[in-house]
């Protein structure tokens, strides 16, 4: 056990407890590789495939646990989230599992598929303006009109344990297959998988680096991470990556990210796109471009992995099916290859 990790707010012991909570219910997604991506990091990368988790996505995960953390008593008057989809499937399905109302606070502009996704797990949906509103201030007042509980999308305890049930699960397959991960890299939005992955990877292996990535100009974390404080990106403009828009590090999530992670790196829409294409070319996998964003930089070159091994979280595949049919039309590697030769001498990671 590292030492460092006994003050922070979640614990090795609680992503333990987490997955046993999970087992009967939860995918235990396997990790897959690619001699191409390979190739063309100069890694050794094991992929782990969120997308094949129940709803889609690694937010089953983090819903389950924390809707299994509510006492009997409480779950007649049911949940609220707030979420721009994944989130918010994974509590409907929770929810649903258990039995419980779900009331799901949802932006207007997300995914169609997203939206009726959560609707079909019986989730009553409450739309709002993202550019307009507060979807927090929202969902907290619904919740206390009614005494349900409220089911944030990061920061809390039993969401980040489930999500690092995930790094739980990377550490003991690449065990088995002989091998400790070098490198871990995962999506960030609020920051609540990067937390739990890394209190699970950093455990047990504590010269592991965790690395988040974002896509470019939502650069929270990033910005975060080197200011030492929390800080806001500047985004003025619109990304592909919708999952991954959240404005600022959650306080919970950045209490951990700032002592357990490496670094935050970028990828641009562009890097993210041709990522996708070659994930379904390759490996015949849909991932969606928030879930695909750490493994665009790593292949982009914004992080220096050549002879490590590397496990890369692709997040999710709740992806648009009209978008999804034009990122895939395209099978030039140029925004990646182009990338990779130039930049990669000059990045560099660190535990």
């Amino acid at each position: 056990m590292n030492e460092g990790l006994t003050s922070l707010p979640v614990s090795a012991a609680d992503i333990e407890q987490a997955a046993q909570v999970l087992a009967p219910h939860a995918v235990r997604t396997p990790l897959v590789s690619s001699p191409v991506i390979d190739a063309l990091s100069g890694a050794r990368v094991l992929l782990k495939p969120e997308m094949l988790q129940r709803t889609g996505s690694f937010k089953f995960r983090g819903a389950l646990n924390k809707l299994m953390s509510i006492p009997e008593e409480a779950r007649p008057r049911g949940v609220v989230a707030f979420s721009s989809g994944n989130h918010a499937q994974g509590v409907a399905a929770a929810a649903q599992l258990l039995g419980l109302r779900a009331t799901i606070v949802m932006p207007a502009d997300a995914p169609a598929s997203k939206r009726e996704r959560t609707k079909a797990y019986g989730a009553e949906l409450v739309l709002y303006d993202r550019l307009r509103e507060d979807r927090e201030a929202i969902a907290r007042r619904i919740a206390e009109e009614r005494g349900a509980t409220l089911v944030p999308p990061y920061d809390d305890t039993k969401i980040i344990a489930g999500q690092g049930t995930i790094g739980r699960e990377i550490v003991d397959d690449l065990e088995q297959m002989g091998l400790s991960p070098d490198l871990v890299m995962a999506p960030a939005s609020g920051g609540g998988l990067c937390a739990g992955i890394a209190v699970a990877v950093r455990s047990r292996r504590p010269q592991a680096a965790i690395v988040c990535a974002e896509p470019d100009g939502f650069d929270d974390h990033a910005r975060s991470l080197r200011a030492g404080q929390r800080e806001p990106h500047h985004a003025d403009k619109h990304t592909i990556c919708d999952a991954l828009m959240a404005p600022i590090p959650g306080q919970l999530t950045f209490t951990i990210n700032q002592r357990l992670l490496a670094r935050g790196v970028t990828a641009s829409d562009a890097e993210v796109a041709a990522t996708v294409g070659l994930v379904f070319r390759e490996l015949r996998l849909v991932v969606e471009p928030s879930g695909a964003v750490a493994l665009a930089a790593l292949l982009a070159g914004h992080i220096q992995a050549r002879g490590k091994t590397v496990a890369v979280v692709l997040s999710g595949g709740n992806v648009d099916p009209d978008m999804y049919a034009r990122l895939i039309e395209d099978d030039t590697m140029a925004p990646l290859v182009g990338a990779s030769a130039a930049q990669e001498k000059n990045a560099s990671f660190s535990a």
